[in-house]
């Protein structure tokens, strides 16, 4: 009897499992299936928010000069993504040649960050522009999920890769060279402060965003970080710290510095000048000597100790070239902006001779901590001082 009513118990309690899972698992799966479509359709809705922002950004820009292309033709350009130049944080950088022959490198950008400002940011600097030291911007592709920039192929790649002693490949640049290439550099930059009709702040001037072509002339490439704003507008307000480590300014960490501007490119230049010149990393943890570790502190030291750059193997010339270079790279790094040259004073400077430039104050790597340690703005050891100017800027909310 109690046999019986043990068997029974369990036939119930099966059927009432039974019956419970036959309603509580559909359910689940159903509920499954919608949380999968509701991510699958917010990840649309986010591709699409983009799309709409860089498609208004396009319309109300009806005069790029940069052509549309499709994402088909895009794949034809790269025979299929087949050779890829380079990869980073924004994506990938293709080979491709157009219908005329034309090789270029195309940029897959793989992730619109801040709702495709990367996108935006290196249209609108590239897109009305042209200049010889200037990376052209031949054309892009937009679509709902993919996004993709097309610029003229430097077959020498980036200058980051014939600075630096442990990438030459026996293969260093002359001085001659690696002067005009600095000019060049100075003279791309001066046209994106002063020669649009828009002032363009990049932001990210480092060795490894100089293109150069077959004849090595320089080009200042990856908008990505760039702002706009008008040339008789000296304002700059960022809302977060932008750049690489290493070549920023210090005002862009320090706000009691100085204000940010134009002469944070300035400074980044000048750390580019100091590395071209170095031909190591500014800082550098396994250099021969302690006191080497950071280069432009060491070479300051040298220079104020009325020694100079020991190059080996290099003539006269060449020593007052480096000496000359290294000279504008320390007034270029100063550390608060008014004390720093513009752009324009920089290729005048690098166009003029070493006996008119004299040993800066010696920049300060970390923020001053009193008013006593901003230092004077001459450049010149002629009677005439050449000063810069006092930038006022005031940040806006």
């Amino acid at each position: 009897m109690l046999l019986n009513c043990v068997i029974k118990l369990y036939v119930v309690c099966f059927v009432f499992d039974s019956i419970t899972a036959f309603i509580i698992l559909p359910r689940a799966i159903f509920g499954i299936i919608l949380l999968l479509a509701f991510l699958i359709y917010k990840c649309q809705r986010r591709h699409l928010s983009v799309y709409d922002t860089i498609e208004e950004f396009l319309q109300s820009r009806n005069n790029l000069i940069p052509i549309r292309y499709s994402n088909k033709q895009i794949k034809k350009m790269t025979n299929n993504f087949k050779e890829k130049l380079g990869e980073g944080g924004y994506g990938c950088v293709y080979k491709g040649k157009l219908r005329s022959g034309k090789l270029v490198a195309i940029k897959m950008l793989s992730k619109s960050k801040a709702n495709g400002q990367e996108f935006i940011n290196e249209v609108a600097a590239l897109g009305r522009i042209h200049h010889v030291n200037v990376v052209r911007l031949v054309g892009f592709c937009v679509t709902a999920s993919k996004h993709a920039l097309v610029y003229d192929y430097m077959p020498n790649g980036s200058l980051e890769k014939f600075t630096f002693s442990e990438r030459l490949d026996g293969n260093p640049l002359s001085w001659k060279k690696a002067t005009e290439i600095a000019m060049g550099v100075a003279r791309g930059i001066e046209y994106l402060h002063q020669g649009c009709s828009m002032q363009i702040l990049h932001f990210d001037i480092k060795p490894h965003n100089i293109l150069l072509d077959e004849n090595f002339t320089p080009k200042v490439s990856d908008f990505g970080l760039a702002k706009l704003h008008p040339v008789q507008n000296n304002t700059v307000s960022l809302t977060a710290v932008r750049g690489t480590l290493g070549y920023m300014a210090p005002e862009l960490f320090y706000k009691r510095v100085g204000k940010v501007s134009s002469k944070a490119d300035v400074y980044s230049f000048g750390m580019l000048l100091m590395e071209l010149v170095g031909r190591r990393r500014n800082l550098n943890a396994h250099a021969e000597h302690s006191s080497q570790i950071y280069f432009p502190s060491w070479i300051y030291d040298k220079f104020d100790q009325g020694e100079n750059l020991e190059i080996e193997d290099a003539t006269e010339d060449e020593n007052r070239t480096a000496r000359k270079l290294i000279l504008i790279a320390l007034w270029c790094t100063q550390m608060t902006p008014d004390d720093r040259p513009s752009m324009r004073e920089v290729v005048e400077m690098l166009q003029g001779d070493l006996t008119a430039l004299q040993l800066p104050p010696k920049p300060l790597f970390y923020p001053p901590d009193s008013p006593r340690l901003v230092q004077s703005n001459s450049y010149s050891t002629t009677s005439e001082e050449s000063t810069v100017e006092s930038v006022s800027l005031e940040e806006t909310e």
